[in-house]
């Protein structure tokens, strides 16, 4: 992690600051909070910053949560762009006709199933899919999260997208 901090810009500085507050926010739990940062580093492509970011994580995480978070970052790379073309479109019938693609991660990867779907909303937000932003945060506010909750997960998926579009080397 302090590599990764050390390679950020002196005019990015504030996302130095932000990426060390966002890890110790009140509203989330610590697998919560590095699960977040495993699924938005791998929606942010920066293979610095996951590299970085993931060894960092593995200090917080068990393996299955960081293993699930990661099949939250791959999933829903594929859902956001099918469900965002079926969102952005103007055809309707596009809307009514099934996916047929293959999720059983959603239902077997063997993490907290609430904290899951807040990954999935991270990657959501990162990738920039309304449809799955409105249908993960109403699970997740279902299940009991609250809204700073998820805000808190925003935080981290802003910042950690932003540092990724750096150039880190």
């Amino acid at each position: 992690m302090e590599q990764l901090l050390a390679k950020i810009p002196e005019y990015a500085k504030d996302l130095k600051l932000n990426l060390q507050t966002v890890v110790k926010q009140p509203d989330l739990t610590e697998q919560q909070t590095w699960g977040t940062v495993v699924a938005t580093a791998l929606a942010s492509r920066n293979p610095i910053g996951i590299s970085a970011l993931l060894a960092e994580a593995a200090t917080h995480l068990q393996t299955v949560a960081t293993e699930a978070a990661k099949s939250a970052a791959a999933v829903m790379g594929m859902n956001n762009i099918f469900y965002r073309f079926q969102h952005l479109s103007e055809h309707e019938k596009y809307s009514t006709l099934p996916a047929r693609l293959r999720m059983n991660v959603l239902r077997t990867h063997g993490s907290d199933p609430v904290d899951f779907e807040l990954w999935c909303l991270a990657v959501s937000a990162v990738n920039g899919c309304g449809k799955c932003i409105v249908a993960h945060d109403r699970v997740v506010r279902e299940k009991g999260l609250t809204e700073e909750s998820v805000i808190a997960a925003v935080r981290i998926a802003a910042v950690v997208c932003a540092i990724s579009a750096l150039p880190l080397e």
